[in-house]
């Protein structure tokens, strides 16, 4: 087994399938991983910000939403989207046999579930903020989304920027589930190849040196952020002299 690790027509016959199977599958992750992290920015933005509302209905959507994504596996999740979603959506619509394009299938997947961490994320970084700042805001005649896009929300950055790049980091790991589903990501590529010709050790430790190529950035980039925001000063009060334009 050790002796077939450095069997030299096995690395040769993985150099010629990188084109073929990693290069695809590499870009395929990188890809997912970049709209799905987009996707649950938004949601996370959303969700956090519903969640510190004094609209109580609103905080109750947001808790429905976090607890339910952050309590199910993911792996469910993402057949759930592949299986049941295209039967609701032909139920809709006037045709039948919709089926969801694995794109778009794992930026759901990973987008709507970590949409939930960092949901949490944003929640802990606005209560971070000191309420005197939102009551000052107020009292200058500010909305509520107008205290937010203005005044908290550019000062939950310094905060949740380490959690955020930790969730970048998990989300890149968690695009590997899609290959439950042939999500044509670099880990079904991975299974394929070495399915097909028996080089299991030649296709995972090439799939574990991709993902770590991407991976190890993000991780080095959260340990930064996290030893910069210790070292930055706590946010200042906010002062509203100067009236809205």
């Amino acid at each position: 087994m050790i002796k077939g690790l450095f069997e030299g027509k096995r690395w040769a016959a993985l150099w010629k399938a990188l084109p073929d199977y990693y290069i695809p599958g590499f870009i395929m992750t990188l890809k997912i991983a970049v709209s799905g992290l987009l996707l649950a920015l938004i949601l996370g933005v959303i969700f956090g910000s519903l969640s510190s509302m004094r609209f109580k209905p609103a905080r109750i959507i947001s808790r429905i939403y976090v607890e339910f994504i952050q309590n199910t596996p993911l792996a469910l999740q993402v057949l759930f989207y592949y299986s049941v979603l295209p039967i609701i959506l032909s139920s809709t619509a006037s045709g039948s046999g919709i089926r969801i394009p694995k794109f778009v299938l794992g930026v759901i997947g990973v987008g709507i579930y970590h949409g939930a961490y960092i949901s949490e994320v944003i929640r802990t970084g606005i209560e971070a903020i000191p309420k005197g700042q939102s009551e000052a805001a107020a009292s200058q005649g500010f909305s509520y989304l107008e205290t937010m896009y203005y005044i908290i929300l550019p000062q939950t950055v310094r905060i949740i920027m380490p959690p955020l790049a930790n969730q970048a980091l998990n989300l890149v790991k968690n695009t590997s589930i899609l290959a439950m589903v042939a999500g044509m990501d670099l880990m079904y590529f991975t299974d394929s190849w070495g399915a097909d010709r028996g080089y299991f050790a030649q296709a995972y430790l090439t799939s574990a040196v991709l993902y770590f190529i991407i991976c190890f950035p993000l991780a080095r980039l959260a340990r930064y952020l996290e030893i910069r925001s210790m070292r930055l000063p706590a946010p200042k009060r906010m002062v509203f002299e100067e009236e809205r334009t």
